[in-house]
């Protein structure tokens, strides 16, 4: 491992938005979103996206960006996808109408989405709020659909899907190519798939609280999302919570790609003879083989999520 580990850090202040992301970029209470695509080519459906690091460990790493009262439509995934609040407090709702269950997750708190059901997020704190997301895949673009109603919605402020997955903008004088038809809706037959799921049973099997997090993760990392964590799932990689008391002295060498993503306090990354600061909302990736050792470079809160890839398929929420 050489210098080249300051090539796979993507800062939190570095980050560069994307304000035409999705298809309700132009809709009325959604129009002042950003979208972060880190690690991975994400779900983005504009060209003009900014993806900091291309290079994909078997899932994607992104984020989201919005000011109060400003929210994401709803949308179903075919893989993974999971949200931990870095800044602000979200209330993620979820159904056909968005009516079937919601919940208020607050700092560090995080959300693996069961997939095949119409999601969608709203910053309802007082500042501008920033959600990160893990999604299952290297094409993890591969498998949105947005509810009916989003793409209706869209068309009557300029916005046309195509169903090649490519946003087209009337304001801009743009227009589907002579060979790309709409993106068809979905039929009242294909909506029957999307279940209703009741809140009981998302609160209990796919939210993990911070501070339950930090209770847990007191002696040792405390497992969160993978088959025999507090989150039982296997989308295609692992997370874990670390906090000051579980941090191991010694430098691992992971044999998968691995991410680390702060939450709270300044962690002070050694990769070899290299050695930085990792700071809330920065976004560091670990290859295979390079052995790491990460711990708490100041007094204070300190709490990291890490993500490694394993060899399960991208794919439906494992109901094992």
């Amino acid at each position: 491992m050489t210098q080249d580990i300051f090539s796979r850090i993507v800062r939190y202040g570095d980050l560069q938005p994307c304000k035409t992301a999705f298809i309700d970029a132009h809709t009325p209470g959604s129009d002042q979103k950003e979208n972060f695509t880190i690690i991975g080519g994400g779900v983005s459906e504009s060209p003009d996206q900014h993806v900091h690091i291309r290079q994909t460990p078997g899932f994607n790493i992104g984020a989201a960006g919005q000011p109060p009262k400003c929210r994401n439509s709803l949308h179903s995934h075919t893989t993974a996808e999971v949200f931990f609040v870095l800044k602000g407090r979200w209330r993620f709702f979820w159904g056909r109408w968005g009516t079937a269950g919601e919940f208020v997750a607050e700092e560090g708190d995080i959300f693996n989405i069961p997939t095949g059901i119409f999601r969608g997020f709203e910053n309802i704190g007082t500042d501008y709020g920033m959600i990160m997301s893990m999604l299952g895949g290297d094409d993890a673009g591969g498998g949105v659909t947005w509810a009916p109603q989003v793409i209706e919605d869209a068309r009557e402020h300029g916005l046309v899907l195509g169903e090649n997955g490519v946003l087209y903008d009337s304001k801009k004088g743009q227009s589907l190519p002579h060979n790309v038809q709409p993106m068809p809706l979905l039929t009242d037959e294909q909506l029957k798939a999307y279940p209703e799921v009741p809140v009981e049973g998302v609160i209990r099997d796919y939210v993990a609280r911070y501070w339950d997090l930090m209770a847990l993760a007191r002696n040792k990392p405390a497992k969160v999302i993978g088959e025999n964590a507090l989150l039982k799932d296997k989308p295609g990689f692992e997370v874990e919570f670390l906090t000051r008391g579980s941090v191991p002295d010694e430098m691992a060498g992971p044999d998968k790609h691995t991410v680390l993503m702060p939450v709270r306090g300044h962690w002070r990354l050694r990769v070899d003879g290299v050695e930085t600061a990792l700071n809330p909302g920065d976004t560091c990736l670990i290859n295979p083989g390079e052995a790491y050792a990460i711990a708490p470079s100041m007094t204070g809160e300190t709490s990291l999520y890490r993500i490694t890839a394993t060899d399960d398929p991208a794919g439906p929420t494992w109901q094992g």
